[in-house]
């Protein structure tokens, strides 16, 4: 079958204007919507190979819609002046590309595209419409289709219904009655894309439900009645005419199509003038004939293609816009009705702290599509401040919006706005998208603020927050901020983000499973973590007041120990006089030298001294213990939220490249376990009365996955078993049966198994079991002659990552090793003990956000008051009624171990006690 496809040119003028910052040559001139339109162009031409193909423009003047109705897009703003001269130039980059160019007089776009989307469909061609505008839904059928670009999205007749809720055959009247606020054609006051779909579905089609509509009751049914006389009207106008006589202009019908061979020198012309100096390389270099700028990564590529900048050349720019500020409530309704409107809603708060369960709204700002944003300011305190919407009314305008699931919601980090908005009353809901999340899927290793994506992506230099309210002693608070200035901040702060996710959807699509890992793991994750954090943990003030005086003790001790071994007084916090009890007057031999030369007292340095002499050995306890003390007992009661109760702390997303968790403002996950003292820390985080502390950890999840990666038949096995898979490595390597292992030799195995996960060495093995460089390789041969699957995958792993420059998680997320093929031994040497370690630690941090997602989500169904409260390593938390424990001990380990099918059975043990050191 032929295939047409059919370019909604005006369409992409406007994404192509407006999706880039403002880019000029050295003359001056506009090049934004230039580059963008070519750009769009060259990639839809490789991704869409066609048999014909147009390219579709408004032309000036009115059309027969104007004369119909004088106030059709009346209120529609006159192109911008830098769109403007970029038209003919665009014109002509279009011819250039080979693309036939259609302007009918009199004829909207539209209207153009909807009667050769007709006449292709009587041919027996299949059609693909590419194009933004919601309004060509109505001509999807088993012939037609529409695909976004910008978003990848593809709709055929059961898509169309996916999206709006009715099939092609009824969008028409959809639009009717919602109206269009872009055009100016009014739909029934108060008539929402859910309330169309509700009407259409229970009478049908529009013609039945003007007939009966005297059965719709309560204020909406008032609208529509009092709207019954203009619907004709509405409905004639959103409707795409299929008959325009295109005869002059297409004499020999498609054959008028069919596109021709790029015009290089055309097109060497253009990227001259406007100096895309890329592009222009790649002509030059005769590779320039099609292709796109933005592609996937091949394989063998030294750095992540779908993470390099968008922009032709390293230059920042900065967005010179002028946004809407909000002072007065019927801006705040103009506004309210353009992001009810729209598909997608950029939004960004502006507040008193850092701390989100704190921060109060000092701002909001919005951000559409099209780039369109403002700013509402609601608490700005300074002499002279303008009088500003009052914060309830502000709020209780916006509350129905922001809490409507149907309403698509993007942000930077929006689980922080989320927690500002909550401290206001206001359940947020339709978080859709979330830009610091689709960077940090894409790259992990790359910093994920707006400021560096923005310059990356984006090629543009944002307003930075220092650069309004300074730093350190003398910045000022937000709320303190002149309107005008913060109207430009922040309402470039939504633009820019609504513009990285149009570039970042991008990449994700053309990535593989990253789109999987975002749109499955991370988005649901960040929802649950949400309410973990909202949750907090109940803190036994008492218990850790009296913790904190024994480590007092103690330490008194440790110190007064110290000093009779050293045979004088010393600083036990002070290196310098460390060092100089050490080396100078006990004469311990020097381990390692600082770059300064001194004698290093470094950690490392006291626990080799400590082997063979007391005095380092008191000195690592006496340290371990005043951290434990001022991180942990002296601090976690300061910490606890004067509203709640409770400590709340905050799960960093996108930190660890690995894809785990990160814990901070308190740090519940390096609490060290390894000590008495450490593990009695966790005996301060209590359940509240008639509740029960619930631990679930899984067991041994890295080596499972170890043996599900590798596929080792003897790993399989012993797992499958239900082996003690120590004493089985034990067994295997040391040549005897299982109950014949010796504690010592559980220890060595366990060694290896954890140590080979790590991309430990025969060396690092040989310092960690104080043994003989020799007998640790000894064992490593042993250990892959035994289980030959795990030496196999482990050089499989290398080198895929040194041909790809990553490696994978088993769902997909990639894992980017830059110095995979570094020149320098010791940093190639440690990304390549990455890339054994990372898919399964990242695996495992895969799991464990599933398990998350799935057991909120079995509690939300079942109807369960039991919550989740922290999630550490490999470890979910919950704080349950007791009259729920019974459900939750037998359900939440089969959850967890239900969310992936493995070679290997995930196993989750569980504990429950009155605190987090009982059940665990």
């Amino acid at each position: 079958m032929k295939t047409l496809v059919l370019i909604d040119g005006s369409s992409y003028l406007y994404r192509a204007f407006h999706a880039l910052p403002e880019l000029r040559n050295r003359a001056g001139a506009p090049t934004g919507a230039i580059y963008g339109m070519v750009n769009m162009l060259r990639r839809l031409v490789k991704e869409h190979p066609a048999d014909f193909i147009a390219c579709v423009f408004d032309a000036k003047g009115k059309t027969f819609r104007d004369e119909w109705y004088p106030e059709y897009k009346a209120h529609r703003p006159p192109m911008p002046d830098d769109l403007r001269t970029q038209i003919e130039p665009i014109h002509a980059a279009v011819r250039a590309l080979g693309l036939p160019i259609l302007m009918i007089d009199g004829v909207e776009a539209d209207d153009v595209i909807g009667t050769l989307a007709v006449q292709a469909s009587k041919a027996g061609i299949a059609t693909t419409i590419s194009t933004g505008d919601k309004d060509m839904a109505q001509l999807v059928n088993e012939h037609v289709s529409l695909i976004n670009t910008m978003t990848e999205e593809r709709l055929d007749p059961t898509g169309v219904e996916a999206k709006f809720g009715v099939p092609p055959n009824r969008i028409v009247d959809y639009l009717t009655l919602v109206g269009d606020s872009v055009d100016n054609v009014p739909g029934v006051e108060k008539c929402g894309p859910k309330t169309a779909v509700k009407w259409l579905t229970q009478f049908g089609d529009l013609d039945a439900l003007i007939a009966r509509a005297d059965e719709v009751g309560g204020v909406v049914g008032q609208n529509l009645r009092k709207a019954l006389d203009w619907l004709p009207m509405g409905r004639k106008l959103v409707t795409i005419k299929c008959d325009v006589d295109l005869s002059a202009e297409l004499p020999k019908a498609f054959e008028s199509l069919v596109p021709t061979p790029v015009d290089k020198a055309a097109l060497r012309q253009l990227f001259e003038t406007y100096e895309f100096k890329t592009w222009l390389r790649e002509l030059q270099a005769g590779e320039g004939d099609a292709g796109t700028v933005v592609s996937s990564a091949a394989p063998g590529a030294a750095a992540d293609e779908l993470a390099q900048p968008m922009l032709p050349s390293g230059e920042l720019v900065e967005l010179a816009r002028q946004y809407q500020m909000l002072l007065q409530p019927g801006q705040l309704e103009d506004w309210l009705q353009k992001i009810t409107a729209s598909d997608l809603v950029s939004v960004d708060t502006e507040t008193t702290s850092l701390d989100p369960m704190q921060a109060q709204i000092v701002g909001i700002s919005f951000a559409l599509e099209s780039g369109e944003a403002a700013y509402l300011p609601l608490t700005h305190r300074y002499p002279g401040v303008p009088e500003q919407i009052p914060l309830d009314l502000a709020l209780a305008t916006l509350k129905p919006w922001l809490e409507n699931p149907s309403s698509k919601k993007v942000g930077q980090n929006l689980k922080y706005d989320q927690h500002v908005f909550a401290n206001h009353g206001i359940a947020l809901a339709g978080v859709a998208e979330d830009t610091m999340l689709q960077s940090y899927v894409l790259d992990s290793t790359e910093r994920h603020n707006m400021d560096d994506l923005a310059a990356k992506y984006l090629g543009l230099k944002t307003i930075a927050y220092e650069d309004i309210c300074g730093k350190g002693a003398k910045q000022i608070g937000f709320d303190e901020v002149d309107l005008d200035t913060a109207t430009r901040y922040s309402a470039e702060d939504a633009e820019v983000t609504i513009k990285l996710h149009q570039a970042l959807s991008q990449r994700l699509a053309a990535g593989g499973r990253l789109q999987s890992v975002y749109r499955d793991i991370e988005m649901p994750a960040r929802e649950v973590l949400f309410r973990m954090e909202r949750n907090g943990v109940l803190l036994d003030k008492a218990e850790l007041e009296r913790q904190s005086h024994e480590l007092a003790t103690r330490m008194l001790e440790l110190e007064q120990q110290a000093h009779e071994l050293a045979g004088q007084p010393f600083n036990l916090g002070s290196p310098k006089q460390i060092g100089e009890i050490l080396f100078d007057k006990l004469k311990l031999p020097v381990v390692k030298k600082t770059p300064k030369g001194a004698p290093s007292t470094d950690e490392d340095v006291l626990q080799e001294l400590a082997r063979d002499f007391p005095l380092p050995k008191r000195l690592l306890e006496h340290r371990g213990l005043s951290k434990l003390k001022s991180t942990y007992t002296d601090k976690l009661p300061l910490m606890i939220n004067p509203k709640t109760g409770r400590v709340h702390t905050n799960f960093a997303q996108a930190v660890a490249v690995t894809g785990r968790l990160a814990s901070n403002d308190p740090n519940l996950q390096n609490i060290p376990i390894r000590s008495p003292e450490g593990r009695r820390v966790r005996r301060a985080f209590i359940a509240a009365p008639g509740y029960r502390i619930v631990s679930a950890d899984y067991s041994q999840i890295e080596l499972r996955i170890m043996a599900h990666l590798s596929g080792d038949e003897g790993l399989l096995a012993a797992f499958e078993r239900g082996d003690d898979i120590h004493r089985a490595t034990a067994a295997e390597v040391f040549g005897l049966e299982r109950d014949q292992v010796s504690a010592e030799q559980r220890r060595y195995a366990k060694a290896i198994n954890f140590g080979l996960i790590y991309g430990m060495s025969a060396f690092g093995l040989a310092a960690q079991l104080e043994i003989e460089r020799s007998a640790a390789q000894q064992y490593i041969d042993r250990y892959f002659t035994r289980y030959p699957g795990v030496a196999e995958y482990m050089q499989r792993t290398r080198e895929s990552a040194r041909a790809q420059g990553y490696v994978e998680t088993w769902f997909g997320r990639r894992l980017w090793l830059p110095e995979i093929r570094s020149s320098n031994q010791g940093r190639r040497q440690g990304a390549e003990r990455a890339a054994i370690n990372a898919p399964m630690q990242g695996t495992a941090a895969d799991l464990v956000k599933l398990a998350m997602v799935a057991v909120q989500n079995w509690l939300d169904d079942a109807k369960l008051t039991s919550r989740l409260l922290l999630q550490v390593h490999d470890e979910l938390v919950l704080e349950v009624p007791e009259a729920e424990l019974a459900v939750v001990r037998e359900v939440l380990p089969q959850k967890m171990a239900g969310v992936a099918d493995l070679k290997v059975t995930l196993l989750a043990e569980v504990g429950e006690g009155a605190n987090w050191e009982e059940a665990h």
